[in-house]
């Protein structure tokens, strides 16, 4: 419906209303209704077959493996799973949909219901309603850019497995519309469900964007931005689409209903079409597939199959580890880095210090590599060994960096490597004493000044004397001895 106004004149103050349709690619070898493979890159039109090119007499067989994968999705988002869903065919024209419709679910989907919590922006903490999920097939794939005169049709996408997630209209900001992406990529992600990789369209977002003065409970007209594949086009998309409906209504004019594209390069939207409406699509049941049926002994499989979901361990890390939030979530961001995480912990015995090595040695190295935490050379055997070694005091910060550096590129154990390389701390005040001389002899003017008592010349000395030793010197010592000297 179109937006009521207030009184001419009076001051709007405008409430952005934004609902979230989330096509997600489930992580299948093959396409839901065939054989064909699914892999991303191929040459075009060679994953394909009758059946997803909409041959005749071609009849579709459902995918067990993408049923139980959309089952986890729904479970892991609180859905209630349908004992009985049912297919429906939804009639378009499009020229990369070749058999004129699509495969989809419409008033009986698989699961509806469900939360997903947004509790990273400025907002307080909040659960956003999950409307529904329903299991589809994928299009195939429109190619503008291949021929100055044409455009070229790719059919490997299509019959390609998808679950459909739709949320309730109750996002009111752009930001809180990306904190729900990112958390639902998460979860999609730790089940396995999906690779949910957005440059490969595994993960794709349609925006529904409709405005209303504060405190109006009506809707007012939506329009729908398709196609956003990053969190940063869903976001300036949604910001690009609240200014123009505030521009035209302010402005005495209406919202037409209509679905648009969002042109990255300019930072507008374009209207692609008139936005269609259930009815438009003619659904009705698909008469080659039968009704799903679930057995809950089928589901409860389902939902024991699940791994810990973000949220649970969030909370587990907190009382568990005793870290604070920043920390854990960086550490849950996915399943490797906190299974890793918890693997150094448990080899260290030092929950801290672990969390310290993750975020900032091991994930350094790991993008300085251009690999994954999978291939990196240090295990978390030999990691916990080197966090103990410099948690006892047996190596300084400066030199248990050294030793991660070497494990790197050797087998060896970080004790080996200390040992060999002469990096274990030293404490024998003689060894001490001699650094200091040498440093003093280098640094007279810093010397004599710190001697004169400018003691804030202590910490310079200090890190001298680190430097000389290679890290090796006890830093408390030194600082002891200095402090003597200075007396």
């Amino acid at each position: 419906m179109n937006t009521t106004l207030p009184v001419a004149g009076a001051p709007i103050n405008w409430e952005l209303v934004i609902g979230l349709e989330v096509h997600c690619q489930l992580k299948t070898r093959s396409k839901i209704f065939c054989g064909c493979a699914t892999s991303f890159g191929e040459a075009p039109n060679t994953n394909t077959c009758p059946v997803c090119l909409g041959l005749p007499g071609a009849l579709p067989v459902l995918n067990a493996h993408a049923v139980e994968l959309a089952t986890r999705a729904a479970l892991a988002l609180g859905c209630v799973v349908h004992n009985t869903s049912v297919f429906a065919r939804k009639n378009y024209f499009y020229p990369d949909l070749p058999k004129g419709y699509q495969i989809s679910q419409f008033d009986q989907p698989i699961a509806t219901g469900g939360t997903i919590v947004v509790d990273d922006t400025a907002t307080p903490p909040r659960a956003i309603r999950v409307h529904r999920v329903h299991m589809e097939e994928d299009a195939g794939k429109s190619v503008h850019d291949r021929f100055r005169d044409a455009t070229a049709i790719d059919l490997n996408r299509a019959g390609t497995p998808l679950i459909e997630i739709v949320s309730e209209p109750e996002i009111h900001s752009a930001a809180d519309a990306v904190s729900y992406l990112r958390r639902l990529k998460q979860i999609l992600e730790y089940t396995e469900v999906s690779d949910a990789n957005m440059e490969e369209g595994s993960l794709r977002v349609d925006v529904n964007i409709s405005i209303r003065p504060r405190g109006q409970t009506a809707l007012g007209t939506k329009t729908e931005v398709k196609n956003l594949n990053s969190f940063s086009s869903a976001e300036r998309a949604v910001e690009v689409e609240f200014a123009r409906q505030r521009a035209i209504l302010e402005s005495g004019g209406r919202v037409e209903q209509q679905t648009l594209l969002y042109d990255e390069k300019r930072n507008q939207v374009r209207s692609a079409r008139s936005k269609e409406g259930s009815h438009d699509y003619r659904y009705f049941p698909e008469p080659d597939l039968p009704p799903l049926v679930l057995t809950d002994d089928f589901v409860q499989r389902q939902q024991a199959a699940l791994p810990e979901l973000p949220a649970d361990k969030r909370d587990r890390f907190a009382t568990q580890y005793g870290l604070g939030a920043a920390d854990i979530d960086q550490l849950i961001v996915n399943r490797m880095l906190a299974d890793r995480f918890e693997a150094v912990a448990a080899s260290s015995g030092d929950a801290r210090r672990a969390a310290n090595w993750m975020l900032g040695p091991v994930l350094a190295a790991v993008k300085a590599s251009g690999g994954s935490l999978l291939e990196h050379a240090v295990d978390p055997a030999r990691l916990g060994a080197l966090i103990t070694l410099e948690a006892r005091g047996d190596v300084s910060n400066t030199a248990a960096r050294q030793i991660f550096t070497m494990m790197e590129r050797e087998p060896s154990e970080p004790l080996a490597i200390a040992t060999r390389d002469g990096l274990l701390k030293v404490s024998d005040d003689s060894a001490l004493v001699a650094w200091i001389d040498e440093v003093f002899a280098e640094s007279p003017t810093e010397a004599a000044r710190f001697m004169a008592g400018e003691l804030k010349l202590q910490g310079v000395l200090v890190g001298q004397v680190m430097k000389k030793s290679k890290g090796a010197a006890d830093p408390k010592k030194v600082n002891q001895l200095l402090a003597a000297r200075a007396e």
